[in-house]
Formats: structure tokens, C-alpha cells, sequence
């Protein structure tokens, strides 16, 4: 048993599908495959904009329609019936639209059962196209096998029951090549819920984990685990093996290459995770298993944009002390925010987070209510593993150092974009 992860940009086109169809062709064993896809393209982006109260959606409904449809025909040009299977869910989206409560205070239930969409629409495309190619596949609802509580954009999972389902389905699929299902989304029995933003890796790490799984590839548009993000570096170095420990500080820092989750499932039961590219599938990658040590020993960059730095202070000038940081962490529960980067001095704490107007403004407001509250936008974080000061310096080019954090192996420093 394998699971095979496929991000966005995997199958952002029918070139793409059509590709991702052929990986999988070449990977068919006497176990099914358990394939697990997201949105795609840029799928999950759009639909975050037809939340209800949050956007005017203008034409981005007839956007994504088209996008769908057009990926179909091209891929099945003459079947009526994946038509068919678009059309209902794009009605689904639009019921949704209309009846969902068009109030911030349900962004984040609302949030689930709009995006949640993207996922759906995928597999079942690619479900039809891979039967169309003799593939016998199996279209398996991942809001029936990835159980969570009711912390919507966050679910928390619960592990017996998913266990459960996924065995179920394991034993109900035997016939099938391929067990084909959804990245990113769970349910708690009566509502969807999703796992945190690019949340599909995470989603196959459950899947292997429950299922016992001999591995996971997830499989990327870059050769592996790169040292640094493409983006921001031409000469970035390939890691050929990476310790658990190490990949779940990377993913914690912000490396996306891989859901800051994903790594705990698969260390608990010893899985290696590979991490492939879908433009060279045969060339070898990275591997992220039991290793004591990275190799090979180079700088790694996270960088993460658009962050604003809070500074909060007691109102009477008194000491940032427990009570004060009890209500700061309970309102950051609250609002599920995550905390980037935290540092604290005699009379004000300040925290870096992602600047998502949605629950980082309510928070502010919030917080001005029982402190003074200072802060800065349009920031970014930039974490440097195995630093020199050398390497510091080129990376901050002179910018002013807004805050700065640093361990014997780590530096973390915020700046203006």
C-alpha cells in the first residue's frame, strides 16, 4: 500500500492530468494505490473569494465553471456524464452562496463549505478520466473517511474513527487499481470541515498512518527538497535525505514543500516520505525518513510574506505577566491564529502572524478593548537554518531589523518587504 499525493499545480490543465495519469499507470501494483489531489491550480484562491460577506464575486463563478468544464472536455471530449457531475456541484456552490449567513462570525463555517468545493471538483474529473483510461478507480469521499471535531478551516482529527472508516474502505476496494480522494477536507458527520491552508499533504500522512502505508510521494514541480524557495534563489541545492525531527522544524518555520503536519503521522509509525518531481518522475528526489542528519549540510531559507508584528502593552504599565498572556493566547485560540514568532520584554509582548484581515482584525479590536496595541504590516519573516552571519547579512541587504531572534542553529528576523 502507497499513497501518492498531487498538489495544484499537478493538475492545473488536462496536459497536467494527462501527465498525473501517467505517473500513476507506472506505479500500479497488486495493492491499490490510495491517490490523493487538490484543487486545481489556483482553484482554492478563487473560491475563497465567494465566501459569503467577504468579496463581491463579480465573474469568478463563470471563472471556475469554465475552468472546470474546459479541463473535461478536454480530457473526455464526448462524455455528457462528467458535464453532468460539474453541473451539480456548481449548484451546490451556489446554493451554498445564497443561504450561507452572509456574516463574518461565520467565516470560518462558511469557509469550509464553499472552498471545500475545489477538492470535490477535481477528483471528479480525474475520477472519470482515469476510468476512461482502464484504470479501474475508486471515487472515495474524504469527508467520510477523515473524521474531525467542529473546528472549521482547522479540524482537528479524530483518529479511532478515521482509522476505522479508512480500513473500511480499504477492504471495500479491492477490485480498484487506484482509491482515489480528496486533499484538504474532512467532515464531522453532518458538515465538512477543512485541515489549514494546503492542507493535502497532511490529509495523505492520515491516510497513510491509518492505513498502515508502505510510503507516501508527494509529488512536487520542483526535484525535491530544495534548500531554499525558487522564488527567491537561482542557485538553490537539492536535500537528499532529511531527518523527521528536521523536516518538522522546517514545515513549522514555513517551508512549503510540506504541511507543517504532515511529518508527526509518518514519524509515529516510521514511513518514509518521498518528495518527487511530476516534471522529471524518474528522477529520485528527496526523502525525508530516519536519518540522524541532514545531507547534504547547507543554509536552508524560509521566507514568509505578508505578516504584521503586533506589539501589545498593559494599559497601566504593568508587567506582561501570566494573567495577561493567559487572555492574549485565549483570544489567539479563539480566532485559530497561529503565532509565527513571539517575544516578550517587562511590558509588551509582540507576536508575528499572517496578516489575514478576516480574524487578524477582529483581533486587534479585540485586544485594544484590554491593551494598547502597536503594529506593522507588510512585512516578511525570514528564517535562516544552519546560519553564518555572512549568509545574514546578503540576506537582509540592509533592511532595518524590526525583530530578531537566534539559537545556536536557527535566525529568525522580521523586516519590510
Amino acid at each position: 500500500m502507497k499513497v501518492f499525493k498531487f498538489g495544484g499545480a499537478s493538475v492545473n490543465s488536462a496536459d497536467a492530468v494527462r501527465n498525473m495519469a501517467q505517473i500513476v499507470q507506472k506505479h500500479l501494483e497488486s495493492e491499490p494505490l490510495v491517490v490523493v489531489v487538490s484543487a486545481m491550480g489556483k482553484t482554492t484562491n478563487l473560491l475563497e473569494k465567494l465566501v459569503p460577506g467577504t468579496y463581491e464575486c463579480g465573474d469568478l463563478r463563470s471563472q471556475l465553471e469554465d475552468y472546470h468544464r474546459n479541463i473535461a472536455s478536454a480530457l473526455l471530449p464526448d462524455n455528457k456524464g462528467i458535464q453532468d457531475k460539474i453541473s451539480s456541484l456548481l449548484v451546490n456552490i451556489d446554493h451554498l452562496s445564497k443561504t450561507l449567513p452572509a456574516d463574518l462570525a461565520y467565516y470560518n463555517y462558511n469557509y469550509d463549505q464553499i472552498v471545500s468545493h475545489g477538492e470535490l471538483l477535481s477528483t471528479t474529473i480525474i475520477c472519470e478520466y482515469l476510468n476512461s483510461l482502464g484504470i479501474k478507480t475508486l471515487w472515495a469521499d474524504a469527508r467520510q473517511i477523515i473524521h474531525t471535531d467542529a473546528h472549521f478551516r482547522e479540524g482537528r482529527i479524530d483518529w479511532p474513527a478515521t482509522e476505522s472508516a479508512a480500513k473500511t474502505l480499504l477492504a471495500d476496494s479491492m477490485n480498484y487499481n487506484v482509491i482515489l480522494t480528496q486533499g484538504f477536507i474532512g467532515g464531522t458527520g453532518s458538515d465538512t470541515t477543512t485541515l489549514g491552508r494546503e492542507g493535502s499533504d497532511y490529509s495523505a500522512a492520515i491516510l497513510a498512518y491509518s492505513l498502515n502505508a508502505q510510503s507516501i510521494t508527494i509529488w512536487k514541480d520542483v526535484p525535491g527538497f530544495l534548500n531554499a524557495d525558487p522564488k527567491y534563489f537561482t542557485n538553490t541545492v537539492k536535500i537528499n535525505q532529511i531527518p523527521y525531527n528536521e523536516a518538522i522544524e522546517l514545515a513549522y518555520y514555513g517551508a512549503s514543500v510540506i504541511h507543517p503536519k504532515t511529518v508527526k503521522p509518518i514519524q509515529n509509525k516510521g514511513i518514509p516520505l518521498y518528495i518527487r518531481s511530476f516534471i522529471t518522475p524518474e528522477s529520485d528526489g528527496s526523502i525525508i525518513g530516519n536519518y540522524n542528519v541532514i545531507s547534504p549540510e547547507t543554509p536552508l531559507y524560509i521566507f514568509k510574506n505578508n505578516q504584521i508584528l503586533l506589539s501589545i502593552l498593559p494599559r497601566d504599565y504593568s508587567f506582561i505577566a501570566e494573567d495577561n498572556l493567559q487572555v492574549i493566547f485565549g483570544l489567539l485560540n479563539e480566532l485559530g491564529i497561529k503565532v509565527n514568532l513571539m517575544q516578550n520584554s517587562a511590558l509588551s509582548f509582540s507576536i508575528c502572524v499572517d496578516n489575514n484581515p478576516h480574524v487578524v482584525q477582529p483581533l486587534i479590536e479585540k485586544l485594544k478593548s484590554m491593551f494598547r496595541v502597536r503594529y506593522n504590516d507588510n512585512l516578511q519573516l525570514i528564517t535562516i537554518r544552519y546560519y553564518t552571519q555572512q549568509v545574514i547579512d546578503s540576506i537582509v541587504a540592509g533592511r532595518p531589523i524590526l525583530l530578531e531572534q537566534r539559537s545556536r542553529s536557527t535566525e529568525q528576523l522580521i523586516v519590510p518587504v
